[in-house]
């Protein structure tokens, strides 16, 4: 006779929580917020009577900030608790938006977007320690895909309506996002869990002392891949690509929002299958494979002979960030398990670091050497993440390994 074999039904596998569904759900209220203000931004900062060189340093104060104040969030983020310290963060970015819509001063603007990136960074690290810790280990990818598709989505549909907005007034997208974001906090108050019950075994285990997870290879990993995403993507190809555009290929400006609105979409389109292969195939296939292929695709970028194989080759580059943004940050839980809100904030900071740094180094080599240096530095960081993987276990879900 054959021994008794327990089916797995659907209500025993581990499914996404509420949690991470209201998260996403935050998510495009701030980035549609935000996509909304981005572009009219710089045009508000001109109005006032500054130079290109001052508009720039409006843009920099939200990123330093957050970049200054994420090594405190940690620290809030274990006295408070993460739900505390991402509506408080929500506020904060919220009324200092109001407030820039009213700003009368040059200075007054620049101090108050330095405070929204404090806030940013608050809701942000708050937001990714809850979700990793709110979900079981063999879906961590998905849950981190979801939550970004709606940044994605958000930022997608942004940009449009701060057009539409800026017709009205300059100021009026600075309401907008104020608005937005009391919306993502009202459903953060509303919606969020005050004590989840999860069925993932990490919630109710004591947190990974900092010291452990800093000696495991799977965060360093992390970390090291977050740098290489934040200088190349969120740097180097955010500030050169408009100028090749333009300069390079003699195209017109319109051309360079096509070609991120395509990428994005890529991107979107590939989140739901790069999380599942993330999380069943597993961590260190996706990060050696992904990070291989950006190397590859945004060197080729600065050689593109037309804007078609350009638009083709960012979009290639967009499927492989859809894998490059959920490994990284699975990496993350897996080392440090569920309160984990120091090991979120370095990660974050990982990613501002290459941020803040790609774009100035960029620059200095777009200026004394070529387009082709710029790029090709941003492709050896994403090829040594890539190498770096080449250590990390072999099984989808990994457990603490020190090095």
């Amino acid at each position: 006779m054959l021994p008794f074999r327990r089916h797995v039904t659907d209500v025993d596998r581990p499914r996404l929580t509420r949690d991470v569904y209201v998260l996403g759900v935050i998510a495009f209220f701030v980035m549609v917020g935000f996509g909304v203000v981005v572009p009219v931004l710089p045009v508000y900062a001109r109005s006032f009577g500054v130079d290109h060189a001052l508009v720039g340093a409006v843009l920099s104060a939200f990123a330093l900030m957050r970049l200054v104040a994420s090594p405190f969030v940690g620290r809030l983020i274990d006295l408070m608790g993460e739900r505390v310290v991402l509506s408080v963060g929500i506020g904060i970015v919220a009324l200092s938006s109001g407030l820039a819509g009213l700003a009368q001063t040059y200075p007054q603007l620049l101090l108050l977007r330095g405070a929204g990136g404090i806030g940013s960074a608050m809701f942000s690290i708050a937001a990714m320690t809850l979700l990793l810790g709110a979900t079981d280990p063999s879906l961590r990818a998905r849950a981190v895909g979801f939550y970004q598709g709606g940044f994605l989505v958000g930022g997608m549909a942004g940009p449009a309506l701060g057009g539409l907005l800026a017709t009205i007034s300059l100021t009026a997208p600075f309401f907008f996002y104020a608005g937005t974001l009391a919306v993502a906090g009202l459903v953060g108050v509303v919606l969020l869990r005050r004590a989840p019950q999860h069925s993932s075994t990490t919630v109710t285990a004591p947190p990974v002392p900092l010291g452990v997870v800093l000696r495991d290879v799977q965060f360093r990993t992390a970390c090291v891949a977050n740098f290489a995403q934040g200088w190349s993507s969120l740097g180097v190809r955010s500030a050169l690509v408009p100028v090749l555009v333009v300069e390079v290929l003699r195209g017109p400006t319109a051309w360079t929002g096509l070609l991120f609105a395509a990428s994005a979409v890529a991107q979107t389109i590939a989140l739901a299958p790069a999380a599942r292969f993330v999380d069943t195939v597993g961590r260190r296939p996706a990060v050696i494979g992904s990070f291989a292929v950006a190397a590859v695709t945004l060197f080729a970028v600065s050689l593109a002979p037309d804007v078609w194989t350009l638009g083709a080759l960012l979009c290639v580059y967009g499927v492989a960030t859809a894998f490059m943004g959920t490994a990284p940050a699975a990496l993350v839980g897996d080392a440090a398990g569920a309160r984990g809100g120091r090991p979120v904030a370095i990660f974050s900071m990982c990613s501002d670091v290459g941020a803040i740094a790609g774009p100035l180094v960029a620059g200095l080599l777009v200026d004394t050497v070529s387009y082709p240096a710029a790029f090709g530095v941003a492709a050896v960081l994403l090829a040594v993440a890539a190498g770096a993987a080449i250590r990390l276990p072999r099984t989808a879900t990994g457990t603490p390994t020190p090095a």
